[in-house]
């Protein structure tokens, strides 16, 4: 956004993941950020000059209960923490973040900052007035910067929607936090893809461009190429197979028995598959429940449930986890997209994951799940793969892909089902069938 532009105007920066586009105004920016901040504080309403990702984790700050004037809790501390972060994964890239970061760091008086995928610091380090500034929020090691407890923060919601992401200023949920930028990118296990934590850089002002938000996501990239010469090559197991496209209720083959679960049970193993390292009860119940007033007795009643369904031994709790990795095909889909595969990750799409569920989570995978897929159809322009899917129970409405159909095939049927959606969904007369000519 321009300095010159309305905080409620139509400006939108043109990266939506970036913070602030070069050559506007910090000052003014964060002035419009805090009043927007404050508006949805005192009405729930988020104003326009918010980006959609900030907007989005302010709602879900909201709905895990976070206050503006919340404080981070220490959840590990001396012997824990250096017996935890000796057996983390991420320690063993630890020399590699600090040879490509520590002196940027340390010069531009900021801070280096690891969690797990907990959002738990394990490891804060860099400028030594900084980090005693950032000491008085709680900015530590071994303490709990997740989304769900301390609201918006780079760390915390890089590991929420598992993407970089840069957070400037008032878009911190927590009034505290707000005199502060930081970029945080998620670093994944090379061999399953599941997020192992996120590696952050936090500081002033300066950081709020666009080159931070790239340096630290092209880190966790080293990273995860450092930590793939680093892991051998496992040998072939009968890994349990999860079944969710396409179904209410997910199947499980797991030991040459086939599982039909229950649609709680189903989201459960969905998002702990995603969760190998796993998730507290808190999580889960931000997770799974839109009813704030669900208690945890009801969670883990669900989850004894699921542990006899499954037998012994699989899940496990503190934090609730499973015990072996579980290849769901969602997990499928995914690889595929993220190689280009399209072709093959929509042979693999059977449907919308889990089509009636309303748990937050899988509603967000859901949609995450199916917008990537969709945009990398319309991408590719292959009109068989375009009518696969505008055929589908789940495209017959989608308008993006009729159009993108009628551009490469322009039957009469196809036409005449556009111009039909068109009417249906009221589209302005002079927009209707560009696509098509």
């Amino acid at each position: 956004m321009s300095p010159a532009a309305s905080p409620f105007g139509e400006a939108q920066l043109t990266d939506p993941w970036v913070a602030l586009e070069p050559g506007a105004d910090p000052a003014e920016h964060a002035r419009m950020l805090r009043r927007a901040h404050e508006t949805f504080t005192e009405g729930g309403t988020v104003p326009r000059p918010v980006r959609s990702v900030v907007a989005e984790s302010w709602r879900r700050s909201a709905r895990a209960g976070v206050g503006p004037d919340g404080t981070a809790d220490v959840e590990l501390m001396d012997g824990d923490l250096g017996s935890y972060r000796a057996e983390h994964p991420l320690a063993r890239v630890m020399p590699l973040f600090r040879e490509l970061m520590g002196t940027f760091a340390a010069d531009g008086e900021h801070l280096l900052a690891v969690c797990d995928a907990h959002g738990r610091l394990l490891w804060v380090e860099g400028h030594p007035t900084t980090r005693r500034d950032a000491g008085r929020m709680n900015f530590v090691p071994g303490a709990r910067w997740a989304e769900t407890a301390m609201g918006t923060n780079a760390p915390g919601t890089a590991v929420a929607v598992d993407r970089p992401v840069q957070v400037f200023a008032a878009e911190h949920f927590i009034r505290r936090v707000q005199p502060w930028t930081c970029a945080a990118a998620p670093v994944h296990d090379p061999r399953t893809g599941r997020v192992l934590g996120a590696v952050d850089i936090t500081g002033g002002d300066g950081l709020a461009h666009p080159h931070s938000l790239g340096f630290v996501q092209a880190v966790a990239r080293a990273a995860e190429s450092q930590l793939a010469l680093l892991v051998p090559e496992l040998p072939a197991v009968d890994a349990p197979e999860l079944t969710a496209l396409g179904r209410d209720e997910a199947h499980l083959l797991l030991g040459g028995r086939r599982i039909r679960l229950s649609r709680r049970h189903s989201e459960i193993l969905v998002l702990l598959a995603r969760h190998p390292e796993g998730l507290t009860g808190d999580e889960l119940l931000c997770a799974l429940y839109e009813d704030e007033s669900v208690t945890p007795v009801t969670l883990r009643a669900e989850l004894a449930r699921l542990r006899r369904v499954l037998g012994p031994g699989l899940l496990e709790s503190r934090p609730y986890r499973l015990t072996v990795p579980v290849e769901s095909d969602v997990d499928v889909v995914e690889r595929r997209l993220e190689t280009g595969a399209v072709t093959a990750a929509a042979t693999g799409y059977a449907g919308p994951l889990l089509p009636g569920s309303q748990a937050p989570a899988v509603v967000r995978l859901r949609q995450r799940l199916a917008d990537g897929l969709r945009t990398a159809l319309i991408a590719r322009r292959d009109p068989d793969l375009l009518a696969d899917w505008a055929h589908a129970p789940w495209g017959e409405d989608d308008l993006d892909v009729w159009r993108a159909l009628a551009a490469v095939r322009p039957t009469a049927a196809v036409r005449s089902r556009l111009a039909a959606l068109e009417s249906e969904l009221r589209v302005p007369a002079e927009w209707r069938g560009r696509a098509a000519t």
